[in-house]
């Protein structure tokens, strides 16, 4: 009997040993990256993001679930039931204790004892959550659900107002940064007006200035009718008295153009070329 009562007893402390470097090094991998994050805020806050942020909380909250894992699986021992004794006390340094701990427990005395082996909290902090929890036993179902919608109106009213000046401030970022001219036509206006660049040297039409199309045409029209032959006409004389009623252009007349051309009017039936 006592033969299996050893091995089970070894066994347990075998299983136990086990649970326990599975344990130390979760603990020990939650340790490295509270280390790394807090190394980050401290020396790179300047540069740190907050994607970055949200990426070493991830890290940190996915670990410390694989420990609850660890720790609620069927083959970890229950180490509630396991009874830590200190064998030893001593004010003097020991170097064992340094090495286990990295430097931060240099002694194991009685000072020390109580604050490291502690399994309940402080007397003060016991006696506060006492009241807390009493509390919140006072409080009937009714009231803890109104407590919670006002408490969530609370929290999307400030989510809207965050949104909406995040909302603003991008806009007047977008405001800012938007460019309202043309760098290229600034340019050439300025040179334009201060240099002349890009000017056309052309005159507007006016008297003294050169003639358009339409002016060059009708000047020649008119210089060739200039010079062909004047051919004398007779006129009858109700024909003379008919046109003499019809106003002659003028040569100071505004908007027509003078004539100096002596023109005789004949009758059709009259051709100048019939012979």
């Amino acid at each position: 009997m006592s033969v299996f009562v050893c091995l089970f007893l070894q066994r347990e402390e075998k299983q136990l040993e086990t649970s326990l470097e599975t344990l130390i090094a979760q603990v020990s991998d939650i340790k490295n990256s509270l280390v790394a994050f807090i190394h980050k805020l401290e020396n790179e806050y300047e540069r740190l993001t907050w994607p970055s942020v949200l990426d070493n909380f991830a890290l940190l909250s996915g670990q410390l679930n694989t420990l609850n894992k660890v720790l609620k699986n069927e083959k970890m021992p229950l180490l509630k039931n396991q009874v830590i004794i200190p064998l030893l006390l001593s004010p003097d340094r020991d170097e064992e204790i340094m090495r286990l701990t990295e430097g931060r427990v240099p002694v194991f005395s009685h000072e020390v004892v109580p604050d490291h082996l502690r399994t309940k909290p402080d007397p003060e902090v016991e006696e506060q959550e006492k009241q807390l929890s009493a509390e919140a036993a006072r409080i009937t179902p009714e009231t803890a659900q109104k407590q919670v919608q006002t408490m969530n109106k609370l929290c999307n009213n400030l989510l809207e107002k965050m949104i909406k000046e995040e909302r603003d401030s991008d806009v007047a970022s977008l405001r800012q940064n938007k460019q309202t001219y043309n760098p290229a036509d600034t340019n050439a206006l300025v040179a334009a007006v201060a240099f002349g660049k890009g000017l056309s040297n052309r005159r507007p039409p006016g008297p003294g200035g050169p003639m358009v199309a339409g002016q060059a045409g009708a000047s020649g029209m008119l210089q060739g009718a200039a010079n062909m032959q004047q051919v004398s006409m007779s006129i009858p004389p109700n024909q003379q008295q008919h046109m003499t009623g019809v106003p002659m252009a003028q040569a100071g007349q505004p908007g027509k153009m003078p004539s100096s051309i002596k023109t005789n009017i004949k009758s059709a039936s009259m051709h100048p070329y019939q012979r």
